[in-house]
């Protein structure tokens, strides 16, 4: 029993030390001292619950590893370097829910450090918006790029065909998913902004004709948040005192997004699945532009395993399961489609060649 006991204190102890670890290392990268100070104060409530393992440890008799941040850690940390904290922050907050974790700390109190008034007196969520999840799209359109094109080339492969033709099928494969890839996701950003547009368009219209109901919908949002009746009441009618605020805190509250982006670029969705799809989709064709035969296979066998390791990397850091585990599911998906369709190519190679 206190086997038992230990590893789940230990383990508490490992995700409370990296949590202090993160949140101190976006501290000194936030660019807004207000969200530094935030993090701060995350980062020592993280550091409170790691002491309050710790003396569980001590209370029976075990002492506590050195602290050594995971590598998960290390990566969210590089990301928010290169890209911003803000980047990583829908990622942490998913990791956080995904540890289940016993804390004396209230993490649901993480999301008040990121509430302020903006200069338009509207109640915002600092890290609210679409860029965080960039990270998780990333991830898998790399992935998608990588599963269909070495599928594409061990079916290829194992139809038999010759080295030019395995090639050219590969770098068609990746032209044609990474452009299906870019105007899917064009698609779908261009029309989820014409929705939200069409949405703020109607919610002005209402609040124009009908500011009083506008004023009761700030309302019951902020009832919903757990503010109190009679300051909702308040805060709502200070709000519609300027409509351009009173549409601004609706589309913001109500609808979820920031009026000033609608969701980000569409172009820039469409580049960046682009890229990423090739990216991924490069690694089992590479090969075949410098070997040919059996080399070339097994190479790109190799290179597609590569290419797994450094994805499921990825995929752990919005997941929280463990990098092993990562890997070989990955693996496995990848490697039972990639003999669906090396068997299906070699089946109809012979039926064909007799």
């Amino acid at each position: 029993m206190n086997d038992h006991r230990i590893r789940r204190i230990l383990r508490n102890l490992r995700i409370e030390r990296d949590n202090a670890a993160l949140y101190t290392r976006l501290a000194e990268l936030a660019s807004e001292p207000q969200l530094a100070r935030a993090y701060r104060r995350i980062a020592e409530g993280e550091q409170q619950s790691a002491s309050f393992w710790q003396a569980q440890l001590r209370d029976l008799g075990v002492e506590a590893p050195a602290s050594r941040p995971r590598l998960r850690v290390k990566v969210l940390g590089t990301l928010a370097k290169w890209f911003g904290a803000g980047f990583v922050m829908p990622t942490v907050v998913r990791l956080e829910h995904a540890d289940h974790i016993e804390t004396p700390v209230d993490r649901a109190r993480h999301r008040e450090h990121f509430v302020a008034v903006d200069d338009r007196g509207s109640l915002v969520y600092r890290q609210r918006g679409a860029s965080g999840n960039t990270l998780r799209a990333s991830v898998l359109g790399a992935n998608d790029g990588l599963v269909s094109n070495a599928s594409l080339v061990m079916g290829m492969a194992g139809a038999a065909s010759d080295n030019d033709v395995v090639l050219l099928a590969g770098l068609a494969g990746l032209i044609a998913g990474a452009c299906s890839m870019a105007l899917g996701e064009w698609l779908s950003v261009e029309s989820s902004r014409e929705f939200y547009q069409a949405q703020i368009t109607a919610r002005a219209e209402r609040l124009a004709v009908a500011p009083e109901e506008g004023e009761r919908s700030i309302a019951n949002i902020y009832r919903a948040k757990g503010l109190e009746s009679v300051k909702a009441d308040q805060l709502a009618e200070h709000l519609t005192d300027n409509l351009a605020t009173a549409l601004d805190t609706l589309v913001r509250e109500d609808l979820g997004v920031d009026p000033a982006d609608l969701g980000g670029s569409a172009w820039s969705a469409a580049i960046s699945s682009f890229c990423f799809f090739a990216l991924g989709a490069i690694f089992p064709v590479a090969p075949y532009l410098f070997v040919g035969g059996e080399v070339a296979l097994f190479t790109s066998m190799g290179a597609t395993f590569v290419g797994l390791c450094l994805i499921a990397i990825g995929t752990s850091l919005f997941t929280g399961r463990s990098l092993v585990f990562s890997i070989a599911r990955q693996l496995l998906i990848t490697a039972a489609a990639a003999a669906i369709t090396f068997s299906i190519g070699y089946l109809l190679g012979t039926a064909v060649t007799g």
